[in-house]
């Protein structure tokens, strides 16, 4: 197993603000969607995040994240092949 840095990113989100995270990983804007997922074989498609307050969320970069958008440091467990 290796121990990597979060990959999490930090943004200001804007309460009422809808955000599309990407879950599929293939989006060349993360942590956001930019429909990339069209390509995904696996069909995920983004997740939906509407902010509730004005604030700084740790989006999950890794896609292995239990809850998603939010990073729940599931990437301490990604292992190297």
């Amino acid at each position: 197993m290796r121990q990597i840095k979060s990959p999490a990113i930090r943004v200001a989100v804007n309460k009422g603000k809808t955000y599309y995270w990407c879950s599929c990983g293939l989006s060349k804007s993360q942590p956001f969607c930019d429909n990339s997922h069209k390509e995904d074989k696996q069909n995920r498609k983004p997740h939906i995040y509407m902010a509730l307050a004005n604030k700084f969320i740790a989006f999950c970069a890794c896609k292995k994240t239990q809850m998603p958008p939010m990073c729940d440091g599931s990437h301490r467990e990604i292992k190297d092949n």
